[in-house]
């Protein structure tokens, strides 16, 4: 089981109506087309015998157990979230689908976006609201310095510029 989907471990419960949307997607396509698709395969591999011994019968087995812990945690994790539409009263704060530009003690400027921890994407810098990063900027503004420690040590950035669209 993944780390990220462990239930014991708190997370936040906000999402972006886009992040929803993806995993409502995948929600669909693992009920409508993955499982469908696998369940048959297993079935045909079932019909040949010998199941102890048949590689794609086990294998479809297990990936069907795979996709049922998914689409459970999924319909579960879909009924906790709170989809965030509107951007916050205070608009020059760093709050829940700000993008931040931050300068480093280089004075090297990264934007990232606080989205929640099911939406986070390395790629596009969006860094999860409950991560060292996101926490530290939360209620911050413009001219904030925010220490956060890493594991090569402490880091200090400077907010830049807070937007929400």
């Amino acid at each position: 089981m993944a780390e990220d989907e462990d239930e014991r471990v708190p997370r936040s419960n906000y999402i972006t109506p886009d992040g929803a949307k993806k995993l409502r997607a995948e929600l669909d396509q693992l009920l409508t087309v993955e499982r469908p698709r696998i369940t048959q395969q297993v079935g045909e591999a079932a019909a040949q015998g010998d199941r102890s011994e048949n590689a794609e019968y086990i294998y479809g087995k297990r990936r069907l157990r795979e996709i049922d812990h998914r689409l459970e945690f999924l319909s579960k994790r879909l009924d906790q979230l709170k989809v965030v539409t509107d951007p916050p009263p205070e608009q020059d704060k760093v709050f829940f689908g700000a993008w931040v530009l931050l300068a480093d003690e280089d004075e090297a400027e990264v934007e990232y976006r606080i989205v929640g921890p099911d939406e986070t994407d390395v790629k596009n810098r969006w860094i999860s609201m409950d991560s060292p990063l996101g926490r530290a900027l939360l209620r911050k503004e413009v001219g904030d310095a925010v220490t956060v420690q890493r594991p090569k040590g402490e880091a200090v950035f400077e907010i830049i510029r807070v937007r929400y669209q």
